[in-house]
């Protein structure tokens, strides 16, 4: 296995919530803007990638630091260790924060980067706002594609699936009209 090969596996949940949060941003906060024909601009994108960001850094750090350590008291409860909490006091709880904090980075960057680019694809493509939401959802299509081949899934229907969900986020943007 190659080396972007593993870091693609290991960071399979922190890349896979980081992408599809930022783009359901963006398609929450921006597509009554779109559809409503007040514009996109930089700022509206930098400003959605920045809720994106943060958003993303909180949830995937609590997700990934909850799962890690619940895989600590599993392995306590295997090696029959008669007070719990002992793994996760030493290196290992150590070891649990920091792959923690790498997933809830990585997480962010991919968030923002999933809100950012297609809201600047419509600021660029002005006249053609409209391109931010085909790219969002053009997205989450070619998410779902990546999540199909990586657990084996079969391919239409994640695309299918990841690509109507997108869709029914713009459709609920549009009613909630927030940005």
């Amino acid at each position: 296995m190659t080396s972007l090969a593993a870091l693609w596996r290991r960071n399979l949940l922190p890349l896979t919530l980081g992408l599809a949060d930022g783009i359901v941003n963006a398609l929450t906060l921006a597509s009554a803007t779109v559809l409503h024909g007040r514009g996109l601009d930089a700022a509206l994108a930098l400003k959605v990638g920045a809720v994106a960001l943060v958003t993303a850094v909180f949830t995937i750090f609590v997700a990934e630091y909850a799962a890690l350590r619940a895989d600590l008291t599993r392995a306590e409860k295997e090696l029959s260790l008669t007070r719990s909490g002992r793994l996760a006091a030493g290196n290992l709880g150590r070891q649990v924060r920091r792959e923690a904090l790498v997933a809830a980075a990585v997480g962010c960057l991919v968030s923002f980067i999933g809100a950012f680019t297609p809201l600047a694809v419509g600021a660029l493509t002005r006249p053609y706002g409209w391109s931010a939401l085909v790219v969002s959802v053009a997205g989450l299509g070619g998410l779902g594609a990546g999540l199909a081949r990586a657990v084996h899934g079969h391919t239409l229907r994640w695309v299918v699936s990841m690509t109507l969900m997108g869709i029914l986020v713009a459709l609920v943007g549009v009613e909630l009209d927030i940005a």
